[in-house]
């Protein structure tokens, strides 16, 4: 059985989230530095069976792009070019940042764990994987 992987790239920190092996939940992976995402996800390619990628696309309301926009499409190329053989789903990730901050106070979490930026950068990776597998019927 295989798994979903999705990406909240940014330009210092990557949130990762995965799915379980069935499909059924959407769990917080790591947040690591952009640098080293692409060894990260080799490694963990190796261990785990990914069937697709789900990458978090930044856009404005109006739907134009971000200032993030072209750091997060020049991703998309490379890790389309590392991994071929695995899809690349683009996902809109408007309001992940704000909805992984109200998830953190719903769940109890103190100010300090919400002030760590790679925390939010996790769970908007978990709402991205959620809304994409809610889109696609998963």
């Amino acid at each position: 059985m295989s798994r979903i992987l999705a990406i909240d790239y940014g330009t210092k920190r990557v949130g990762l989230a995965v799915t379980d092996p069935l499909k059924i939940i959407a769990s917080a992976l790591d947040t690591i530095h952009s640098k080293d995402v692409l060894n990260y996800l080799k490694e963990y390619v190796e261990k785990e069976e990914v069937e697709a990628f789900v990458v978090g696309m930044p856009v404005n309301l109006d739907g134009e792009d971000t200032n993030n926009t072209p750091h997060v499409k020049g991703f998309v190329k490379t890790l389309k070019k590392t991994f071929p053989d695995i899809p690349v789903h683009l996902h809109d990730e408007r309001f992940t940042s704000s909805m992984a901050l109200q998830a953190m106070i719903t769940g109890g979490f103190s100010k300090k764990d919400r002030r760590e930026k790679g925390n939010i950068d996790k769970i908007s990776a978990v709402i991205i994987l959620q809304s994409f597998m809610e889109k696609e019927g998963i």
